[in-house]
């Protein structure tokens, strides 16, 4: 990244509002929009950057990712509305690219870089805090039209996941949100005095699984982080690539081209290559970062040969794999909605 980093101007943007105030934690970010929002942050000094993400932030709720008082000169963030939401991401960030993943990160990186680290690392439009030389400071992503109270956000933000699941609530009176929330508790299996967290959670967790935007996504519903390796068909083998590191609760999107072919094969394991998803298909992998454009003959080549599931994807532009406890649930594929 050829960026004066100190010196670097950035203006939160993308045709959504975000506002800066002084305030009394060193950092807070606050959701004042009907989206589930996650942001990134970086801290600036002439010879270091540090990053890190994700915050996942509520509508109608703060997070404060930096406790600290606001020493280093520049500060940055970025955000990005949840794959759980359907319509296209909204995003708030500026015109400073910086490196980071769309899994959980924190990456240290000595100044001036000329690359990203990785390969499922990438930049994105960071925007500079413009902060006044304060030491603490609030930023509060909006939306347009705005909503006014926090209260606001979080019936809004309910409302637009239930939305999200195909729920007709947009309609004048309470009516058909109450029934739509009766049903989604008992669906969900959640208590009905659950409080507005567990909510947030449940519907997030449920929408997501309905999502598959283009491409191919891995959502971990385990309560282990775990590596992910992806096989794709090529000529009369298959080209395989990894290692993807998947947080748990966390949705990388691993590839974002439409998908072109009938299957993708998937490998996920745990430490010590303990496999959660597998299957019968034979195809090499690297105990590293790897990129293999044929997989076989995987021993004469100093490769370890794994087994990879065969995901049937045939017909579908987006998939997105989610695995839990049990390994492979149960496939998702787009579904067309209107606002």
């Amino acid at each position: 990244m050829k960026v004066s980093w100190v010196a670097a101007a950035g203006v939160l943007a993308s045709g959504l509002l975000a506002q800066s105030a002084p305030a009394s934690a060193a950092l807070k970010l606050c959701n004042q929009t009907s989206y589930i929002v996650y942001a990134a942050i970086g801290a600036a000094t002439k010879t270091q950057l540090d990053t890190r993400g994700w915050t996942r932030i509520v509508p109608g709720d703060c997070a404060t990712p930096i406790l600290d008082r606001l020493s280093a000169p520049a500060y940055f963030v970025y955000a990005h509305t949840s794959r759980s939401h359907s319509g296209p991401p909204r995003a708030w960030g500026g015109n400073v690219p910086i490196c980071a993943r769309d899994s959980n990160f924190s990456q240290h990186t000595k100044l001036p870089a000329r690359g990203c680290p990785g390969s499922d690392f990438y930049k994105m439009p960071f925007a500079l805090l413009d902060r006044h030389g304060a030491n603490s400071w609030t930023t509060t992503f909006n939306e347009s039209p705005g909503l006014r109270t926090p209260r606001d956000a979080r019936r809004a933000g309910i409302a637009r996941l239930l939305e999200d699941l195909h729920y007709r609530v947009n309609v004048p009176g309470e009516r058909a949100r109450d029934l739509a929330l009766e049903d989604f508790h008992k669906r969900a299996h959640l208590p009905a005095d659950a409080n507005e967290a567990e909510l947030f959670a449940a519907l997030e967790t449920e929408a997501m699984k309905a999502a598959a935007p283009a491409g191919f996504a891995v959502c971990n519903y385990t309560s282990r982080p775990l590596v992910v390796a992806l096989g794709l068909p090529a000529g009369k083998g298959a080209a395989t690539r990894g290692w993807w590191e998947v947080a748990p609760s966390a949705c990388p999107h691993l590839f974002t081209e439409p998908l072109k072919t009938d299957r993708v094969f998937l490998l996920a394991e745990e430490k010590g290559h303990r496999p959660v998803v597998s299957g019968p298909v034979r195809l090499c992998v690297a105990d590293g970062k790897f990129d293999l454009r044929t997989a076989t003959e995987c021993k004469r080549r100093g490769l370890r040969e794994a087994g990879f599931a065969a995901v049937d994807v045939k017909g579908r532009t987006g998939y997105v794999a989610n695995i839990d406890e049990s390994g492979l649930s149960s496939p998702t594929s787009p579904r067309a909605k209107s606002r």
